[in-house]
């Protein structure tokens, strides 16, 4: 079993409060949990209207599946127009590191 985590680090445009920053970060955590099947949530920056950190983690028998799946979560957040990815960090875990 491996288990990966993405921490994307994101931006947010036109956000005046932490109410718009909600209705900016719902969707897109929304459809990261859809569209890959993985479990997201907005992890950090909590009280800042303009930047969120939203983590993301994905479990499978393969590592090449988890990678696959995480990358194309950060393209997906990537290509987002009304934020901008300031970092994405990704981390595994496997039978290795006993």
């Amino acid at each position: 079993m491996y288990v990966g985590a993405l921490e994307l680090d994101v931006l947010l445009g036109d956000v005046h409060s932490l109410k718009e920053k909600r209705s900016v970060v719902r969707p897109l955590v929304a459809e990261l949990r859809k569209r890959f099947e993985v479990a997201v949530s907005e992890a950090g920056h909590l009280d800042l209207h303009r930047r969120s950190l939203i983590g993301v983690a994905a479990v499978a028998a393969d590592l090449e599946h988890v990678r696959d799946v995480l990358s194309g979560c950060e393209r997906l957040v990537a290509g987002r127009p009304e934020l901008d990815l300031l970092s994405a960090r990704t981390r595994f875990v496997g039978p290795e590191d006993d």
